[in-house]
């Protein structure tokens, strides 16, 4: 094979990630998958630590919303949010390797969380509100981007997963209704995903109608 790059070793560990969950992902196995030494990869990343840290990079290099100026603060921050979302959602993985890094370390997640910084200074937020709403936003929305997959277990089949679904909903039907009665009503959307559209569209409403909500309590103080 051609001369291996970092990003050819990246992509590669977010293919084994999104197929088989992050702990699949290791120096060893990436160097078996791209069939070169331990060592080779090791010219790249001197271990996994650094490596997670390139596929977090990676997942958000890239991500732009425009000029700085350009449209409300409001509309910004919804684009914002629905752009990463959208990004995130290429790979399942995305939300486990954003768990296991220091965002210091993640130059394109950097840019994004300067970005959320700027657009909630604009709605003339605290500098404390401003610094509450960009970490609640972010984290909303890396998990909104997982939402979907919420029930999807690397390795198992499509069969397999409606039976884990099965087996949930009647699990949470058999809860004692008079102790649970609205779990016991709910079973069945509690166990499933519902409507992809319906997730991603409410979900963003929540969080920026809720930002937008404190915007006008905090004008009138």
């Amino acid at each position: 094979m051609g001369k291996l790059t970092r990003e050819a070793v990246v992509e590669r560990a977010l293919e084994i990630g999104d197929a088989e969950g992050l702990n699949a992902v290791t120096i060893r196995r990436l160097a078996q998958e791209l069939g070169v030494t331990p060592m080779a990869l090791y010219w790249h990343f001197k271990n996994k630590e650094q490596l997670t840290v390139a596929m977090a990079d990676h997942l958000v290099e890239g991500f732009v919303i425009g000029q700085e100026h350009a449209g409300p603060w409001q509309e910004r921050l919804r684009e914002l949010v629905t752009g990463l979302v959208r990004i995130l959602r290429r790979h399942p993985c995305a939300a486990s390797v954003l768990g296991e890094v220091e965002y210091l370390e993640v130059p394109a997640f950097l840019r994004v969380w300067d970005t959320s910084l700027g657009l909630a200074k604009r709605g003339g937020f605290s500098p404390d509100e401003i610094c509450m709403i960009s970490q609640y936003l972010l984290q909303g929305t890396i998990a909104l981007a997982a939402g979907p997959t919420r029930h999807c277990v690397p390795g198992l089949s499509g069969p397999e997963m409606a039976e884990r679904t099965r087996l949930k909903r009647v699990r949470l039907q058999s809860l004692p209704p008079d102790v649970y009665p609205h779990i016991v009503e709910m079973a069945a959307p509690l166990s499933e995903d519902g409507p992809p559209d319906l997730y991603d569209t409410f979900g963003v409403d929540l969080l920026i109608t809720g930002i937008e909500a404190l915007a006008t309590r905090t004008s009138g103080r």
